[in-house]
This record gives structure tokens, sequence and C-alpha cells, in this order.
């Protein structure tokens, strides 16, 4: 079916659904009433469907209406992304790599690396948000990101994932709380204490709640902040305990009067992978943030690194943040 719409009429489906007003939606488009219901009316009878009810109180879409309105939101969504693209190009912009990567990678492993990287290519940008593992990996299976950085590696074959950093989780105590003395503890027996922890939007808090969960627990945040450093700081001060990467509790432990204390839980062991759908298939630029990454893991942990992307038999991809 030949599409008789352009980006005006979503442009102005989009505005109608902002305001709930065909008039108001007509205003934001710079558009006059009469040549938005004809707009309207013109999209209505390519699709062959009522796209909104009128009323004396306005108007509201009907279902196809409302399906409309996803795509029409989604697809502006794209062309604002487009121009803002293009516009970097114009100003010299060559490249743009899309990171995923969850808490410890983004906190603990990537600063330097990204630093060096971006400093030794001024035209290429690095998206980087923070996600859950599973989320991580579905997103560059299906192309919305180049470059992931995951708890574990998947099976499929279609994927590659290539050993990057060991990551443990530990409990963080004040050096005065009870389990601060125990040689390792269970995350069951942490849980009757008040915990420390970042902020929900971050991958390690859902990945905790869901660890309490699995053993039929309540898990109770007390506070909640922005860094790892706040998280150590309460925890010093007695407001609760937490579970965090090794690697921040042992830098924030010189400094602090904290505790670290091992997991016994399987989960809290952890081999991070960089995950990408196809290292050749990437833009050179991409592959060399990959290779950027690699280069500054510590000889210690470079075991098990292939140059075919693979990485053995590794283990499952986890929710882990």
């Amino acid at each position: 079916m030949a599409l008789h719409f352009d980006l005006t009429d979503l442009q102005l489906i989009v505005h109608i659904g902002d305001w709930h007003s065909l008039t108001r939606g007509a205003e934001k488009s710079h558009l006059s009433l009469p040549a938005a219901s004809t707009r309207v009316k013109n999209l209505e009878e390519h699709f062959g469907t009522q796209l909104l009810y009128r009323s004396s109180q306005g108007v509201t879409f009907s279902p196809s209406g409302q399906a409309l309105l996803r795509h029409a939101r989604a697809l502006m969504q794209q062309v604002q992304q487009l121009r803002g693209d293009m516009q970097e190009f114009a100003r010299g912009v060559k490249g743009h790599v899309r990171v995923l990567a969850n808490t410890t990678a983004i906190t603990e492993f990537m600063p330097g690396a990204l630093a060096r990287f971006l400093t030794a290519h001024p035209d290429v940008n690095v998206e980087l948000r923070e996600r859950l593992s599973y989320v991580i990996v579905r997103a560059v299976a299906e192309g919305s990101a180049d470059i992931g950085i995951v708890a574990g590696a998947g099976t499929d074959p279609q994927m590659q994932f290539i050993p990057y950093r060991n990551d443990r989780l530990v409990l963080v105590t004040a050096t005065s709380h009870p389990l601060a003395g125990q040689g390792a503890v269970a995350f069951a027996d942490t849980l009757e204490n008040d915990y420390v922890g970042l902020p929900e939007a971050s991958a390690i808090h859902p990945f905790l709640m869901q660890a309490a969960a699995t053993l039929g627990r309540t898990f109770k945040f007390r506070v909640e902040v922005s860094n790892f450093e706040a998280v150590c700081r309460m925890i010093e001060s007695g407001v609760g305990v937490g579970v965090i990467p090794e690697s921040a509790a042992l830098r924030h432990a010189h400094s602090l009067n904290i505790a670290i204390v091992p997991l016994t839980d399987a989960w809290a062991e952890r081999r991070l992978h960089i995950c990408v759908k196809d290292l050749a298939a990437l833009p050179v630029f991409a592959r060399e943030l990959v290779r950027t990454l690699i280069d500054e893991v510590p000889a210690g942990e470079r075991t098990g690194h292939r140059g075919d992307g693979s990485s053995g038999a590794p283990p499952p991809i986890d929710s882990a943040a």
C-alpha cells in the first residue's frame, strides 16, 4: 500500500495527542484548523478507519488512532535523532557509537578507557547508557545498541561475547557492625539489616531486589544515594549495609572505616563480557573502542581472551547489574 501521508501529518497527530485538541494540534503544527481537519480526514480515508472521536469537550483517539499515535511518536523521535546526527556530521563529527553497560562497568572499568578513546578520536561520539545485562543483550541483538558490556555471556550463535573483566559483588559494613568480622556471609543472612543502595534507575538496584525476591525475602532499602562513594560514606556512618562491586569497595576502604565481607552466593562472582552482534561488521571506530576497552584489562585478567570474539563455554547471561 502506497504511503499517502508525510511528516507534517505525523507531527499533527502527535500534537493532537499532546494537547487532546484538534485546534491546539493545528496551532502547534502551524496549520489552519480547516487544513488540519482535512489532513486528519485524508488519513482516515487512507487507512479506512476512524482515528478521532469528536465531541464538545474536544477529541479523543479511537483504538486505531491510538495505534497511529504510538507509531507517529516513535517516528518523530527518530526524525529528531536523525536531525541531531546530521547536525553533528555538519560540525565535523564522523562517528557515533551506542554502548550499553551495567553499573559496575560504567562506574569502575570504563571511565579511563573511554577518556583515552575519545581523546584519540575527537570526531567520534559515544552514547553510554546503563541497563541490566539481559536488556543489553536484547538491544545489541536487535541493533538498537552497537556494543554491550554484560555480566555472564549467552549461547546465541548469532552473538559474540568477548571476555572483559572479572567482577565480584561484596557486602560492605561499618567496621563496628556484627557482620564485619565474618569471613564470608550469604546474602540471605544480611537481609535483616537496613540497606544503603543506588537509585531504582541503576542496574544494580533491581538486581538486588530480584535476588531477595528469589529467596522469598523482603529487601529494605533505607537510603538511596547517587554513587558508590556515597553508599560507603552512609555505611561508615552506621546507616546500613550495602552490596557493591569489590573494586569500588577496595577503593573507598583506603579512606573510610568500612569492612568488606565476601558473599558466598554464586551470583556474586561474575565475569563481564563485551557483547556484539558481529565484531567484524562494526564500523572501524566501534571496533577500535572494543580494542581500547580490552587493552585496559590488567594482564592478570586477560586469560580466556580469544581473537575470534568468542569466549569458550561462558556462564549464562543473568540480570546482574
